[in-house]
């Protein structure tokens, strides 16, 4: 079954859902590694951009877990053009003043 939002828009442009997930996915697949989350999803006029959370180092307890955001940057159709970590942090660490 396929969900109105797994389908592209009638411009061809992808739709946040797929972008999210395309993110996620080719993210995944360039660092080796399952991402945590996707955390924001933007249209731009070339596309999208997404931030993207990856564990980049297990520890004990979980809340000293080193994470990484990513902003990944994708074309109108969906495909990974770039990307930059942004931030790394303790998967505990809340974030002030923001």
């Amino acid at each position: 079954m396929t969900s109105t939002d797994d389908q592209a828009t009638p411009s061809g442009r992808t739709t946040a859902v797929q972008a999210m997930r395309g993110a996620a996915a080719q993210l995944a697949e360039l660092l080796g590694t399952a991402p945590d989350s996707v955390t924001a999803v933007r249209p731009t006029p070339d596309g999208w951009t997404a931030d993207v959370e990856v564990v980049e180092l297990e520890r004990v307890p979980d809340t000293m877990t080193i994470m990484a955001t990513y902003q990944v940057t994708l074309d109108p159709e969906g495909r990974l053009l770039g990307y930059e970590r942004v931030r790394r942090y303790a998967r505990g660490q809340l974030d002030r003043g923001r």
